[in-house]
């Protein structure tokens, strides 16, 4: 685990929900990343104060979209609310590494044990063990080890992996969803709040 790398940068917004169905609508339409990023910015489609923002946020959100399959893209654009929400925390996981390994080794094992609250002390041991390996982790500042957490937990609630209350809430993954991150890793599917009966039966 110590030879990978953290790219601990996901303080630029939470699931980023807006900006990314128009950003994905525009890929569809253009089918060129440079020239979205050129209409974003131009005609401020974000809705963004400054043109520093909308290029900040650009970047972010495309970032995460480039993680995806054409597949997956389908569905965000014309899937359900829920399967966009799914799709987008599949893209910050596959983005985000720390996320995905949180999401793996403390969401969906306290899933699995019945025990569905998550706290922020659950994080914080999580970010800590993972600072004894990962100097990019040990580096952060204490203010923005808060913000990350902070972030994180929206991220979760926005998506619906999380109750407004901080409950772990089960993953209700449709089958064209099932189909279309299988076809990419069936290994993605462990990152979300689901059974090991569920998964065996999508990986067989």
């Amino acid at each position: 685990m110590a030879n990978v790398t953290y790219l601990m940068s996901f303080t630029a917004g939470a699931l980023l929900y807006r900006e990314s169905i128009t950003v994905s609508d525009l890929y569809a339409e253009l089918a060129d990343w440079d020239a979205v990023r050129t209409r974003v910015i131009a005609e401020n489609r974000l809705q963004t104060r400054t043109v520093s923002a909308a290029k900040r946020v650009y970047r972010e959100v495309s970032a995460r979209l480039q993680t995806l399959t054409p597949a997956e893209m389908e569905i965000l654009r014309d899937g359900t609310r829920a399967e966009q929400g799914y799709v987008l925390w599949l893209a910050i996981c596959k983005r985000y590494r720390f996320v995905h390994d949180f999401a793996f080794e403390v969401v969906r094992e306290k899933y699995l044990r019945l025990d569905f609250e998550l706290a922020y002390e659950d994080f914080d041991v999580f970010y800590h063990a993972k600072a004894d390996w990962h100097p990019e982790v040990e580096s952060v500042e204490a203010s923005t080890r808060a913000k990350l957490r902070q972030i994180l937990f929206r991220m979760m609630r926005e998506a619906e992996i999380l109750s407004s209350q901080d409950h772990i809430l089960p993953a209700i993954l449709t089958p064209r969803l099932v189909a279309a991150v299988q076809q990419d890793s069936p290994a993605h599917l462990a990152i979300f709040p689901v059974s090991d009966a569920e998964l065996k039966g999508w990986v067989q």
